[in-house]
């Protein structure tokens, strides 16, 4: 004798007590069959915290990234003192100077750019840079306060009396000349002339004159360009 299974009203079949403890199982999770929530267990706790190696690991990242930003800032600073310093010394004690001209040539051409000593104190025979009408001009020292210049018509040169040796001219001339010789050297000024005889402009015209120790800048010294003419100004 077979059984008959119950049908619902609607004509669906009744399932057994089992099914729905299946269905039910399917559906739903372990916290919620058991009634309280899954409890974290130690293992889960050890993964997440961090180890005494990682956290020395991290302590020293920390503490290498503070030395490196205190070593920079150090730098920097040390940086910037330096180049202040440069910028100074180069505007006050070692001006650098561009030749503007021709009348300095075989010495200097222009376009040279050399280095002068600031300073007051110079000889015969100095090349020095010295301020004229808002401009820096370029010329050699000849004599000194209280010297007397005289100029014959080849272009030698005398200062009190004695003929002036100057190995660094490739041609002597008279040049624009328009002032009473011989010529005394008034008291703080000194009498400089160009070594491009020919051309140069300088204290052998009343339009320049003695130029007054006061303006001069600074006696060259060293030529830095062009490269191939480095070295010392004679």
């Amino acid at each position: 004798m077979k059984r008959r299974r119950r049908g619902w009203p609607d004509g669906r079949e009744q399932a057994s007590m089992a099914e729905i403890y299946v269905y039910d199982l399917d559906e739903i999770g372990l916290e919620e069959l058991s009634g309280e929530p899954q409890q974290e267990t130690a293992g889960d706790r050890k993964a997440q915290a961090p180890t005494l190696e990682q956290l020395e690991e991290e302590l020293r990242k920390t503490r290498h990234k503070s030395r490196y930003r205190k070593v920079l800032r150090s730098t920097s600073f040390s940086l910037l003192v330096v180049a202040a310093a440069a910028v100074l010394t180069a505007v006050l004690f070692l001006p650098v100077l561009r030749i503007d001209g021709t009348s300095m040539t075989q010495t200097l051409q222009d376009g040279d750019i050399v280095v002068a000593v600031s300073g007051t104190k110079f000889r015969i025979g100095d090349v020095v840079a010295f301020y004229y009408n808002n401009s820096i001009l370029v010329k050699r020292v000849i004599a000194t306060a209280g010297d007397w210049v005289d100029i014959d018509g080849e272009g030698n040169v005398y200062v009190n009396g004695e003929a002036v040796d100057e190995p660094y001219l490739t041609e002597k001339a008279l040049g624009q000349c328009d002032i009473e010789l011989p010529y005394q050297v008034p008291d703080g000024k000194c009498f400089v002339m160009g070594d491009h005889r020919a051309t140069s402009i300088d204290s052998r015209s009343t339009s320049v004159g003695c130029i007054s120790e006061g303006n001069v800048v600074g006696r060259i010294t060293f030529r830095i360009w062009p490269v191939r003419e480095m070295g010392l100004i004679n």
